[in-house]
């Protein structure tokens, strides 16, 4: 298979790419796959212009002459797409979402309207056999209304993705929360032999993941005391 991870962590010392790389480990376990990793902080992508010049091309490039066609190629020809970021705002990082608007070449201006009566746009080429997967992380200490915003963004832009938020992820990086942490990077490597034999996850596993590592009340008074 070949996987497209977009890597959407401005850091060099990621806290919800630990999870991801472990999730690749997993993914590998079996097969070595083609493993493209992007990170998108170090890539030249401007903000989309709005001037919908790709329509008029319908080549899957847009007009702009940065460094986002390349990744266009990349994501026309992989089998995965992995997201993996941060929370920022209830939803992804800047950088990161102008990368996801410029994905806008990939569709021609005609518009689809499906019997349960959603509409999008018609796809240039048939994107059925892309497997989206989004991994993300949060410094917020708890689940319960921090992702909400994103999984309503991600239901409409990856039909038929899985979605895995984790919070207290900045504990990944932090040694002296290693037996807690380390449980979790196990369980994301057992998450992607899994995704490897099948290409979803099932809602066990995706809930076994998302469990906050330590109670809230104690993240709060560790995160305080820092």
């Amino acid at each position: 298979m070949r996987i497209l991870v977009l890597n959407g962590s401005p850091k060099k010392k990621s806290d919800t790419f630990r999870l991801t790389e472990a999730f690749l480990k997993g993914l590998n376990k079996e097969q070595n796959h083609e493993v493209d990793v992007i990170n998108v902080i170090e890539k030249n992508i401007a903000p989309c212009q709005g001037c919908f010049g790709c329509w008029q091309k319908q080549d899957g490039h847009c007009v702009i002459p940065d460094d986002q066609n390349a990744i266009l190629d990349l994501y026309v020809k992989a089998d995965v797409i992995i997201w993996s970021f941060p929370l920022y705002c209830y939803a992804m990082p800047s950088h990161l979402k102008a990368l996801l608007d410029r994905t806008i070449p990939l569709v021609k201006m005609k518009m689809v309207e499906e019997k349960d009566g959603t509409v999008h746009h018609e796809a240039l080429a048939d994107f059925s056999k892309i497997h989206t997967l989004v991994i993300c992380g949060c410094g917020f200490p708890d689940w319960e209304g921090n992702f909400d915003g994103l999984k309503e963004m991600c239901k409409h832009c990856f039909p038929g993705h899985d979605i895995v938020c984790v919070p207290e992820t900045p504990m990944l990086n932090i040694p002296a929360a290693a037996p807690v942490a380390e449980p979790l990077l196990a369980r994301f490597e057992a998450a992607g032999e899994e995704y490897a034999k099948a290409l979803t996850l099932s809602p066990e596993t995706i809930a076994s993941l998302e469990v906050p590592m330590i109670p809230k009340e104690m993240y709060i008074q560790n995160v305080n005391a820092m």
